[in-house]
């Protein structure tokens, strides 16, 4: 059986806001963010799934600890390079320019902003650094813009992924206001027109999705701890749950976002990828006595 939507050419993993304490510590006291973002890539290798890049859009450290990213690229980089995965980290509000490129990038420790292009098979992913140091709020400097300018005026054979820490949309949360990325009016008109084909975000500890300069925006849950969306007297409540990555599948006419929560759930029931091919060449009328069955 064809695929109407044919196959993707492109499979990116998404993830965000690890927020890993220093000294294997334990954030706000109970979290233990190490070892949920291992039971991640454990469930991911025992999937047998091969995303082609895995971007992590910010606030990798809780603090912007040196030790924090030697045990977050300890965690990360084995595990993608047993998946042929490209691992593009980009920098969040809590997270420190010198210990992230010295860490991380194996670059000089210098508060120079990080900014990137990589090239995943045709599939170009931009990173923006939208981080401002010493504050939480987001910012993208018209350096960086006419930067960002230069790199989209050649088309990428499959089109760009913008990545960067602060999402340019409204936050279901008042307060996330005063955290939000600032004057999102300027990178709108950089990026409208162009062949940039998705913007993925973080930084809000919860999942959403939205539109901007015409192209769609997905961010990617907290693997740390999420919002309480429902918090009382609209004020905020980070849980010790929710938490979820986001997959991105790529493909010729469009890009589909999901988000896949990080905690395993009670089987109900289990169909073999074999048993799932022969029911795809199963005739409309035995397909339909199969599913009886199974409901």
């Amino acid at each position: 059986m064809s695929r109407q939507h044919g196959t993707p050419s492109h499979y990116v993993l998404h993830v965000s806001d690890t927020h890993f304490v220093e000294n294997d510590g334990r954030l706000h006291d109970k979290v233990d963010s190490d070892s949920h973002l291992a039971a991640l890539f454990e469930r991911l290798e025992r999937s047998g799934q091969r995303p082609d890049a895995i971007v992590f859009t910010g606030d990798l450290a809780d603090e912007g600890q040196p030790d924090a990213y030697a045990r977050l690229r300890a965690i990360v980089e084995p595990a993608a390079a047993r998946i042929g995965a490209e691992v593009i980290w980009v920098m969040g509000n809590h997270d420190a320019r010198p210990a992230f490129r010295a860490g991380l990038l194996d670059a000089e420790p210098t508060q120079e902003s990080v900014d990137a292009v990589y090239d995943i098979d045709g599939l170009r992913i931009v990173v923006l650094d939208s981080t401002v140091p010493g504050e939480h709020h987001g910012e993208i400097t018209d350096a960086q813009l006419d930067w960002l300018r230069g790199v989209l005026d050649e088309p990428a054979p499959h089109g760009t992924l913008v990545a960067l820490h602060h999402p340019p949309i409204p936050s279901t949360l008042d307060i996330l206001e005063y955290v939000e990325l600032a004057d999102q009016h300027r990178l709108e008109a950089v990026i409208a027109g162009t062949d940039v084909r998705g913007v993925l975000g973080g930084h809000l500890h919860y999942s959403t999705t939205s539109t901007f300069a015409g192209v769609p925006v997905s961010v990617a849950a907290a693997t740390c701890y999420t919002q309480d969306l429902f918090a009382a007297d609209d004020g905020m409540r980070g849980v010790d749950g929710a938490r979820a990555f986001n997959m991105v599948h790529v493909y010729s006419d469009r890009v589909v976002h999901t988000v896949v929560p990080l905690e395993d759930a009670e089987t109900l029931y289990e169909m073999s990828g074999e048993k799932l091919r022969r029911f795809a060449a199963m005739t409309p009328d035995e397909r339909d006595a199969a599913l009886a069955s199974a409901l």
